[in-house]
């Protein structure tokens, strides 16, 4: 486009609109707060255990991010957790066609397991060691931690940690808690399924030894999120890190 041109149009619009009217322009709305105080309450700071843990940031709980009972279709006995790590979801299923969902981070080995598991136990404030691959890839970032971690505010377990095993033992797949709550609802490339420090606490509440769990597999995202025989929803994956 010609730039004479465009510069001249732009001037004729901003006369218009200068002709248009006199009066003060009314003062904007102020911004929507970007949490319900509902929401802020359920995220906010706690102590557990000798630990604190501060307040999830209200802009980190917009959108679908924070836990709610939502619809959800399936034959499984309430208690059951279902992952999504697709979709970026965790649902514990309640009676009526409901559930409780939460929104999860996924890290590389979030997508290393599908199919089902039970969760022997949980630990409150795990230890943490990385891995021999991490430490291997990334020396600059994993060497100083090689020893491991105790449990505590900045351990990537966070405040809590469900153990998922299957007929062969230990699958070394986790959901747990998180230092880093800015990693809620994105996938990068270290750890399972994480949840907000609030959340795991609030799940692992209601989760009982030997609690079933099934990790779907990319072909089964959405399942359970619509009625039985209508065709499941296109994956709707939130912002990658």
């Amino acid at each position: 486009m010609n730039p004479i041109r465009t510069t001249l149009a732009g001037a004729a619009l901003l006369t218009l609109a200068a002709c248009a009217s006199t009066e003060p322009a009314a003062p904007a709305d102020p911004p929507p707060p970007a949490a319900s105080p509902e929401v802020a309450a359920m995220y906010g700071a706690m102590d557990d255990n000798g630990h604190h843990i501060p307040a999830v940031d209200p802009n980190l709980l917009t959108g679908d991010k924070a836990r709610r009972v939502v619809d959800y279709w399936t034959d499984e006995r309430p208690g059951t957790i279902i992952v999504d790590p697709h979709a970026r979801y965790l649902y514990q299923v309640q009676r009526g066609n409901k559930a409780m969902r939460y929104t999860v981070a996924v890290g590389a080995a979030g997508y290393g397991f599908t199919g089902e598991a039970h969760i022997p136990y949980q630990r409150d404030w795990p230890s943490w060691k990385p891995t021999d691959n991490m430490v291997a890839t990334q020396p600059e970032l994993y060497g100083p931690v090689e020893a491991g971690l105790e449990g505590g505010p900045d351990n990537p377990m966070g405040a809590r940690a469900l153990y998922l095993h299957n007929s062969g033992g230990d699958t070394f797949y986790r959901i747990h808690g998180t230092m880093d709550p800015a990693s809620i609802g994105r996938s990068d490339t270290a750890g399972c399924i994480r949840l907000f420090n609030q959340d795991i606490i609030h799940l692992a509440e209601q989760t009982g030894s030997m609690t079933k769990v099934i990790v779907l597999s990319e072909a089964e995202s959405g399942k359970g999120t619509v009625p039985p025989r209508q065709p499941l929803p296109q994956p709707a994956m939130m912002a990658a890190s």
